[in-house]
């Protein structure tokens, strides 16, 4: 047995998950073979209801289904229209700024991304609803380099499974293509490397788990001392290992330049925080008049009717979904505001924890819409523009029984490895020790995280004379 998505189901899915710029080309491709759908003049403030289809009357009686159908399609342009005017002012584009957008679009690459190729692996394992949606958390919180940034806890509560559920669905993520994606550690990532070319290697697997840092550095000598072996033997998996893939991740990321376009905007309106989505680069699509009055016409022909049907119901389809990515944008933006209007009004060290399945209690989905429809999406603020995703963060409640993020701490981390003596750097238990005068109270292994996702090297390495 085998959960199957319906056509107009996957194409919401669809539809809420790609970015801005994909989206316009996945609709002119629509308006290219979908002779009933036409695209509205900028400049239209209202749609005239075309004579004599003002009801489904007009319609082939014999398909009540249809008809039905029909009737709701007449509300559509109006319902439309009204999510435009909302959030944006209706201007033709001029000559010059289409040939501009077109020349734009032209210009884009589009290659397979990392999460696409891993999404692709994981439809394959014909797994249940919740492993799936389990892996597809995993893989959206994978970063650039093919590392997982998302604690495996945070995961869990996430996604609503237990822990041990959600480290089954990492390895599975981890056994897939590219060797050492969804590693979270520069070892972890060799390891599994190493796994796949099964190198048994005890040797070679104790200096990439223990001795990197001596690597780094070239004290092969001391690494040696600590093995018990000779100098010789480190040096020769010294070049096994630099033939491995720090960066799994990598080989997917376009080298071109990345376009943002903000798909949700924020701005303080008479003191209060407003949220609108950007409709301005979406086209007003309708179905076409002309082809309202042949599927009413008595002398079309019934293949030419169901023809049309087949098409109207499509671009119809289409335009609904459109309607619902746009609100579940809004209504998602709306919801990351509510949480971190501190932020907007004082910056990173107001940024409190959030959860995708605290939106999404908050908007009414399931945690996985939330995760679909944050990938790849930006957002303006007056702080900035931010990827969706950097609101979703984890934490800890200092001293003061207040909550606060993970990266909030990383820039107060960030702060004190900057004010350091370059001459007597701060260890991890030093920062951790510092932070705790501040209120902050972290483990020492998490601060050699942090530091080592801010790409701060250890103190040995940061110490300068």
């Amino acid at each position: 047995m085998q959960t199957l998505l319906a056509p107009h189901m996957r194409q919401s899915l669809e539809v809420l998950q790609v970015p801005l710029l994909e989206l316009e080309t996945l609709i002119q491709a629509e308006l290219e073979q979908n002779p009933t759908l036409e695209e509205t003049p900028a400049e239209s403030e209202q749609v005239e209801v075309e004579p004599g289809l003002s009801s489904a009357d007009d319609l082939d009686p014999g398909d009540a289904d249809f008809n039905e159908e029909f009737e709701i399609l007449t509300r559509i342009d109006d319902d439309w229209m009204d999510l435009f005017r909302q959030n944006r002012v209706l201007r033709k584009p001029t000559p010059e700024e289409e040939e501009r957008r077109q020349y734009f679009m032209n210009s884009l690459a589009q290659p397979e991304s990392l999460q696409e190729h891993l999404l692709n692996q994981l439809a394959l394992l014909g797994l249940d609803d919740e492993e799936r949606n389990t892996g597809e958390v995993i893989i959206g919180s994978l970063d650039d380099d093919g590392y997982l940034t998302m604690e495996l806890d945070d995961i869990a509560e996430s996604t609503g499974v237990d822990g041990e559920a959600v480290r089954r669905a990492l390895e599975r993520v981890q056994a897939f293509d590219p060797p050492g994606v969804a590693a979270r550690s520069l070892e972890e990532c060799l390891l599994l490397q190493l796994d796949r070319m099964n190198q048994g290697d005890t040797m070679l697997r104790r200096l990439v788990r223990d001795h990197l840092p001596d690597l780094a550095r070239h004290r092969y000598a001391e690494a040696a001392r600590a093995l018990r072996t000779r100098p010789e033997e480190v040096v020769a998996r010294v070049r096994l290992i630099a033939a491995l893939d720090p960066r799994p991740g990598r080989p997917f990321t376009s080298e071109a330049p990345a376009y943002v376009l903000p798909e949700v905007f924020v701005q303080k309106v008479d003191g209060e925080w407003r949220v609108t989505t950007n409709n301005e680069r979406l086209p007003h699509l309708r179905i076409s008049r002309h082809y309202r009055t042949l599927l009413a016409a008595p002398d079309t022909t019934s293949e030419v009717r169901q023809y049309i049907r087949e098409k109207i119901r499509a671009g119809s389809m289409l335009i609904r979904s459109l309607g619902a990515r746009q609100d579940t944008l809004r209504r998602i933006g709306e919801a990351i505001v509510a949480r971190q209007s501190e932020f907007l009004e004082r910056g990173i060290t107001a940024l409190r924890p959030l959860t995708m399945s605290q939106v999404a209690q908050e908007v009414g989905v399931h945690e996985t819409t939330v995760s679909r429809a944050v990938n790849g999406k930006y957002m303006q603020t007056p702080r900035g523009t931010f990827e969706m995703r950097y609101f979703f963060t984890s934490g800890v409640r200092t001293e003061g029984g207040e909550d606060i993020s993970n990266r909030t701490i990383m820039d107060h981390l960030g702060r004190l490895v900057a004010q350091e003596d370059p001459a007597r750097p701060l260890s991890d238990q030093a920062l951790a020790d510092a932070l705790k005068a501040q209120g902050i109270q972290v483990a020492r292994r998490t601060v050699a995280k942090y530091r080592e996702s801010l790409k701060i090297l250890p103190s040995s390495m940061r110490r300068r004379r």
